[in-house]
């Protein structure tokens, strides 16, 4: 009797370690399968980009002249003279030392401002923005064109990057910095910037600081999960899931980045730069509870031209892969609302930020 319980319990154990094995064995399978994927499709993001590259035509190509070390900075945008002196101005100032930019059919002045910048090689495409996975196809070739080796900076026009000790240390500090601790990829916030009053009533004047307009933002109200597939901190939040998403927040805009990243001419952006692939890149955050070092994109998009950016949008329905679900967005913009509430912070620097959270200095000192 003893004997046979004995056996029913070693038979019972064999099981049990026979069914973790196979669970064992299923997840080295699924994370086989998902990485085959992954790399299948970085593939095509990249075989996709070489294709898109007929779609620009090189205006002022000045990109003989990029040193080996260069920080480099990629944008697409489109009727952006007014944010454009004050882009420029600032990404100068932290080193940048050569702007790549596709201009998609501005008609505003864009066009000729940045052909006069001898800092600045400019394409130009008539192409749908949408089709071109929101202009990072275009982006994706110049970065496999010209920014292999180089930290690469990918950024809009309406968005400011600022760092721990930005104002006393430029990028070269921080790249540096990164390189030694065998980073090749920094994540920031991208944090909405408000006025107090109606979005219409703060006028911008083109080459001054778009923060002096747009000194609030909302300091608390975020949702941070982890993505199950690219591995990246999914962020969402701020003024527009508060008053726009309100009844569906998990619509509302992305808001976590990785605008700063060595390029390899393997790597390629998914979404926006939102997530990038190989999914390692994404990992800008301390796996094991503690911290790392990040920044934030402070974003000036609601400028008193909103309304007509709004207008414009609704008209163009370049700006989202389902246009119709933020028209509602968009036509309450246009009422150029006072985002502002009583729960708002208003901007001091980096310091608060990281006082508060939404940015941190990690070790470096």
């Amino acid at each position: 009797m003893i004997a046979g319980l004995a056996a029913r319990i070693g038979l019972d154990r064999v099981r049990r370690r026979g069914a973790a094995g196979a669970a064992a064995a299923g997840r080295v399978w699924a994370a086989a399968r998902l990485a085959y994927w992954l790399r299948w499709k970085r593939r095509r993001l990249l075989l996709r980009a070489i294709r898109k590259r007929r779609q620009l035509r090189a205006v002022t190509d000045r990109t003989a002249g990029i040193a080996p070390e260069a920080i480099l900075a990629f944008a697409t945008l489109r009727n952006e003279v007014a944010r454009l002196p004050f882009f420029l101005a600032h990404y100068r100032a932290l080193g940048v030392a050569h702007f790549l930019i596709v201009d998609n059919g501005s008609d505003d002045g864009t066009l000729a401002l940045l052909c006069d910048q001898p800092d600045v090689s400019v394409w130009s495409t008539q192409a749908s923005y949408k089709l071109s996975r929101f202009g990072m196809d275009w982006l994706t070739w110049l970065h496999w064109r010209h920014g292999h080796g180089h930290w690469c900076l990918t950024v809009d026009a309406d968005e400011i990057l600022v760092y721990p000790h930005w104002e006393t240390r430029p990028l070269s500090a921080l790249t540096g910095w990164l390189d030694g601790e065998g980073l090749q990829s920094f994540g920031a916030l991208m944090l909405d910037m408000y006025p107090q009053g109606p979005l219409d009533a703060a006028p911008y004047q083109p080459g001054s600081d778009p923060v002096a307009s747009l000194p609030w933002f909302d300091a608390g109200n975020y949702m941070i999960q982890r993505h199950p597939v690219y591995d990246n901190l999914w962020i969402q939040g701020g003024v527009r899931a508060r008053l726009f998403f309100a009844d569906n927040p998990r619509r509302a805009p992305t808001l976590n980045k990785v605008p700063l990243v060595r390029w390899n001419r393997r790597f390629a952006y998914v979404s926006s730069t939102h997530q990038i692939l190989p999914r390692r890149l994404n990992r800008v955050y301390d796996t094991l509870g503690g911290e790392r070092m990040s920044g934030v994109l402070l974003h000036s998009k609601f400028l008193h031209m909103i309304a007509n950016k709004s207008r414009e949008e609704l008209a163009r329905r370049q700006h989202f892969e389902n246009s119709d679900l933020y028209t509602p967005y968009h036509e309450a913009l246009m009422q150029s609302p006072d985002l502002w509430c009583p729960h708002s912070t208003k901007y001091e620097g980096w310091q608060q930020l990281e006082d508060i959270g939404l940015m941190s200095k990690g070790n470096w000192v």
